[in-house]
C-alpha cells in the first residue's frame, strides 16, 4: 500500500490506525483494559502483519464508552454487555424507522 493510499484511509472510521499503546494513551486507560474488553468480545482489534493489535476510531469510541461505565463503578463484563445491548437497540430502532418510512410510502400511494 502506498503512502497516499494509507493517508487517505485515515478518514475511514474502520481503518485500524492506532496501536494498542497509542489507543490506551488516547483513552487515558491501560493496555490491560483494552485487552479485557477484547476478551469480553466488545471489540476485536485487527492484527498487524507482526501480530500487534490495531484499533480503529470506531473501536476507540466503543472503548471510551466502556471506560466511562467502568469509571462509574460498572463491572467491565456488565459494561460490555450494556454497550452491546445499546448497539442492538439502536440498530433495531433504525430498522423500525426504515420499516415505518417504507410502510408510510406504500399506504400514501394507495
Amino acid at each position: 500500500m502506498t503512502a497516499d493510499v494509507s493517508f487517505g484511509r485515515l478518514d475511514d472510521d474502520d481503518y485500524p490506525a492506532y496501536t494498542m499503546g497509542r489507543a490506551a494513551e488516547m483513552l487515558g486507560t491501560t493496555q490491560g483494559f483494552l485487552r479485557a474488553i477484547g476478551e469480553a468480545r466488545l471489540i476485536t482489534p485487527l492484527r498487524s502483519e507482526g501480530g500487534h493489535r490495531r484499533y480503529s476510531r470506531y473501536q476507540l469510541r466503543i472503548a471510551a464508552r466502556a471506560r466511562e461505565l467502568v469509571d462509574h463503578g460498572t463491572p467491565i463484563e456488565a459494561a460490555c454487555r450494556i454497550i452491546i445491548l445499546e448497539d442492538q437497540l439502536e440498530e433495531a430502532q433504525r430498522i423500525n424507522a426504515e420499516y415505518r418510512r417504507t410502510a408510510s410510502r406504500h399506504t400514501a400511494g394507495t
